[in-house]
């Protein structure tokens, strides 16, 4: 007779031995990975706590002499008094603040390298289609620093539409043959009109420039109907009787002012077209260096010498804590990426 293996009583209780190894590996490799995991966090709320031990980088996009680079210049010069470290302004312009931006972007999250950034940030988000960072999840919002006034303005000379209503009344009587110049495609000026005139019901024509300047002096020369301007550079030739206002982009009216209405006031519906300014880490930044970095900013922002600086470049300091400022990027994000989906505006 053939002979009959029975198996063992251990073999029926583990019918493959390696079963109970590799169970053992398991937990003992995930027990590793959250000592790991705990190691790390304890490295990063150390490293926190130590922070600052060494200078401190603020990342301009854009050129010297910008409003932006302002604010960077007076948060460099008043920061070190409360952090105890030098603070660096590291101008990296080019590609409308996208080098400089993505440099940030990709640094380390520990508290040494800065973006100082304007709200063209979020509206590249939807200009770019091929950027090589994510303008809202690859930051952390530390702290709104300002807004800078934006004022819709004509020449009286040349354009005898002295009210919102009227220019909206004129531009739907002749569709496309009012004009309105910009800074470029995708400034915060072109998407503040560019609002309007989607809130509005009208088409007008866009004619960007390279830079204010050559718009303004066509402005001037009546070779533009409309325009929006921050209000530093509107007011000089608004008190000279070259330029009118006709409302105001924040969503109150401005002490320089104080009888231009709001957009809201004059009948259309934009919200805040003004521009706001802030500072961003890196993304996984921990959260105890950003507080700290807020509250210092905070402390800054209302002294009034900086108030003072800041309002000759047409901006009033405004502060915010992380999340509210988050709150804010994430919905001009939404709000500019609906407004370049209309409009069918691309920068590339």
């Amino acid at each position: 007779m053939p002979q009959i293996r029975t198996p063992s009583l251990d073999a029926e209780q583990n019918p493959h031995p390696d079963v109970a190894t590799k169970r053992r590996h398991v937990v003992r490799f995930g027990m590793l990975r959250w000592m790991a995991f705990f190691a790390a966090g304890m490295v990063l709320a150390a490293s926190a706590r130590a922070w600052p031990d060494r200078p401190i980088t603020l990342v301009v996009p854009y050129t010297p002499g910008t409003g932006i680079d302002l604010v960077a210049r007076q948060l460099s010069a008043h920061l070190p008094k409360v952090l105890g470290q030098p603070v660096v302004v590291d101008n990296v312009p080019g590609a409308s603040g996208n080098i400089g931006s993505e440099r940030v972007a990709r640094a380390a999250p520990d508290g040494y390298t800065l973006l100082v950034q304007v709200s063209t940030l979020v509206m590249n988000k939807s200009l770019y289609k091929s950027l090589p960072y994510d303008p809202v999840n690859d930051f952390a919002p530390v702290a709104q620093t300002s807004w800078g006034t934006l004022l819709l303005v004509f020449n009286p000379a040349a354009q005898k539409a002295g009210t919102v209503s009227a220019l909206v009344a004129e531009a739907k009587a002749r569709p496309g043959a009012l004009t309105y110049g910009t800074p470029g495609v995708g400034t915060p000026h072109h998407l503040a009109m560019a609002l309007l005139t989607q809130k509005a019901g009208i088409e007008m024509l866009h004619v960007p420039f390279k830079g204010t300047a050559g718009a303004v002096t066509d402005l001037l020369g009546g070779r533009l109907d409309f325009m929006f301007l921050p209000v530093h550079v509107a007011l000089p030739h608004i008190k000279a009787g070259k330029l009118q206002a006709l409302a105001v982009g924040s969503d109150k009216r401005v002490p320089q002012l104080p009888g231009v209405p709001t957009l809201a006031e004059a009948g259309i519906d934009t919200g805040n077209v003004d521009m706001w300014y802030g500072v961003f880490a890196p993304k996984g930044t921990p959260p105890a260096i950003v507080e700290r970095l807020n509250g210092a900013i905070a402390g800054v922002l209302r002294q009034p010498e900086v108030a003072n600086s800041f309002e000759t470049q047409g901006m009033v300091p405004a502060v915010a804590s992380p999340a509210d400022f988050g709150r804010l990027v994430a919905k001009d994000a939404d709000r500019w990426a609906e407004v370049v989906r209309k409009g069918r505006i691309t920068a590339e």
